[in-house]
């Protein structure tokens, strides 16, 4: 039987390999916002893992929208060369497309690097910077109130993803997807537990869901019509009060109406204290919903670990995609040792090919699952 886990996939002109996609993963190591040689290190290496898509980190629009003072930016036309170079590494060693994720990280800003404090918010003497949300209301206990962002404000941060976008084109990126999750500023604008305004973008759903649809239109009319743009929704707030999934559907259902190819769906992060239940495949059924409800291409996340979990997905039609974040870490050739035990394949580098199950008996000491492929 075919895996359907290692069928192609069609965004737009762009036709991936298969179903995998590498997540964002925030990496915390850039130097003003300046990919490096461990962006370059990082994602050679993820580009040769299996997937048919490899994803950035988070890349911000502004320098004032850093979750840290590490992360990847392309605000700056300085950006887009440090980028253009590992694009370049990939591209020349790897075989993933290539997509970058582009966000704000509003509230949840100025904060230190997970590995100092626990990421806690940074101090004055430590170059902590005023953070912009919906409304002046902190993203948890010892969290510095955020500034509510004014219209001109918004109006600024719309033309600065726009420019993001614009600047992605002329790196290279094959696709480019929006940050509306995870509790940064979209979906702080979308969640009434943390957007308590009173003027056209608070209040109602439609009213809330305003500043994320214009940054959509506007970074869809940006973008070429020939490359996907996607979005990173959240399927829920996990809280009474909250985002709910039927808001998902509507937003998804927004997001297509402007163009948009597909909604990868997460969920939580808008709040620190919402009691998540963490399992396998946990957020699948958001992305389920979308699917069903808003007739929009998905990408499913959520623990997906293993290889015919992730199969399981796609052949039952609960998503189109499955992306993988921790499981790639621990294991960055993830994607060939899912071809080795579904009978899929995927395009191994020729130095590494006698590793392959197909070439070495120890694969399959390894991986008694492995089969070669066919």
């Amino acid at each position: 039987m075919t895996s359907k886990l290692f069928s192609p996939f069609t965004l737009r002109d762009l036709e991936l390999a298969n179903r995998i996609v590498v997540s964002p993963m925030c990496q915390y190591s850039a130097e003003d916002g300046a990919a490096n040689d461990w962006h370059q290190a990082h994602l050679t290496m993820l580009s040769n893992s299996g997937a048919g898509l490899l994803m950035t980190e988070m890349t911000m629009v502004e320098r004032d929208g850093r979750i840290t003072p590490g992360c990847l930016g392309i605000y700056s036309d300085s950006h887009v060369s440090a980028l253009k170079r590992v694009i370049e590494s990939c591209r020349r060693w790897g075989s993933a497309k290539l997509g970058m994720q582009l966000g704000h990280a509003g509230r949840k800003g100025s904060s230190n690097v997970p590995w100092r404090e626990g990421g806690a918010p940074l101090k004055s003497g430590d170059g902590a910077w005023q953070t912009m949300a919906p409304s002046a209301i902190p993203f948890g206990e010892n969290w510095p109130a955020p500034k509510p962002l004014s219209k001109p404000e918004i109006e600024r941060i719309i033309k600065s993803f726009v420019a993001a976008a614009k600047r992605a084109d002329r790196a290279g990126f094959d696709l480019i997807e929006l940050h509306g999750a995870h509790g940064y500023l979209l979906h702080q604008f979308l969640s009434p537990l943390s957007n308590q305004r009173d003027d056209e973008f608070g209040g109602s759903r439609d009213n809330r869901m305003r500043f994320p649809l214009r940054v959509a239109e506007a970074v869809r009319a940006a973008w070429p019509e020939r490359k996907a743009l996607g979005a990173r929704i959240t399927g829920t707030d996990w809280l009474e009060g909250g985002w709910t999934p039927d808001d998902t559907v509507a937003f998804a259902g927004a997001l297509k109406q402007r163009g948009f190819d597909y909604c990868d769906v997460s969920g939580g992060g808008v709040v620190p204290t919402a009691p998540i239940p963490i399992g396998p495949g946990y957020m699948v059924q958001f992305a389920e919903k979308v699917k069903r409800e808003a007739g929009i291409a998905t990408r499913a996340i959520g623990m997906i670990v293993a290889p015919q979990q992730a199969e399981d997905i796609i052949a039952s039609g609960r998503a189109d995609l499955v992306a993988m974040a921790r499981a790639f870490l621990d294991d960055p050739h993830w994607g060939w040792h899912a071809a080795e035990a579904l009978g899929g394949a995927v395009k191994l580098p020729p130095q590494y090919a006698r590793a392959g199950a197909g070439l070495w008996p120890g694969a399959k000491l390894l991986r008694p699952e492995a089969k070669t492929a066919e």
